[in-house]
């Protein structure tokens, strides 16, 4: 009866353990993962997660009037819908990266699955004309064991990010507060995530963030450009 009892205890630890581990932003088993950047310079990454889709071309033209450069991690099976948003991003000189191809969990999956995700998004990406290096994001900022395994072996980095805008404890989350506290949270080096595809207040927060960043002093840089 101990012995079962032990058994039991030792595997709740373990599913505890894993489940800690798949979620962690700052740790994974094998390969480097950047949740931000290590340097003193005032340089930050805006990043924004899914898509594209048709309010591609309103974040775009948001970016271009502010003058900055982003990220976007980007869903393989929302590229294929319509391949003119991917490359309107490239056009505009912004960062494609790969966020899966259909956005699933990449917890307890086979290694052929994540394979054929990673790397038909990789595809779809180089077809909209992005050339540099395509970096990676988990689907739900998860993983555990195969995922890491696969990126550690074809040399990929894992990005995920140290400022949660949509996600911090204050209510309500509008505009301005998402923008205030990137602002009031901000660190050189910092990757920031928002949902802009999805989410009006996200899309909406760029400017507040963008210039009140701007007032102390930060520029922005494509992830690409910050691991340089």
């Amino acid at each position: 009866m101990k012995k079962k009892l032990f058994f039991s205890l030792l595997i709740l630890v373990l599913i505890f353990v894993l489940w800690r581990i798949s979620k962690s932003t700052t740790y994974q088993i094998l390969g480097e993962i950047y949740p931000k950047i290590d340097t003193t310079e005032k340089v930050v990454a805006l990043t924004f997660d899914d898509g594209p889709n048709k309010n591609t071309y309103e974040i775009l033209a948001i970016l271009k009037e502010l003058g900055v450069k982003a990220t976007f991690f980007v869903n393989g099976a929302a590229m294929e819908k319509n391949p003119l948003f991917s490359k309107a991003i490239v056009n505009e000189g912004h960062d494609l990266a790969n966020h899966s191809y259909s956005h699933q969990r990449m917890v307890f999956k086979s290694y052929s699955f994540i394979k054929n995700e990673i790397e038909r998004t990789d595809s779809l990406i180089h077809v909209a004309g992005f050339t540099k290096e395509i970096t990676f994001r988990p689907p739900h900022q998860k993983k555990i064991f195969v995922l890491p395994y696969y990126l550690n072996k074809h040399n990929r980095k894992t990005i995920m990010a140290n400022l949660y805008p949509e996600s911090y404890a204050e209510k309500p989350i509008n505009a301005d507060n998402m923008a205030k506290y990137v602002v009031d949270n901000i660190e050189p080096g910092s990757i920031i995530l928002l949902h802009v595809m999805f989410r009006d207040e996200s899309a909406k927060a760029i400017r507040g963030i963008v210039e009140g960043l701007h007032q102390k002093g930060y520029t922005f840089k494509t992830v690409t450009e910050l691991l340089q």
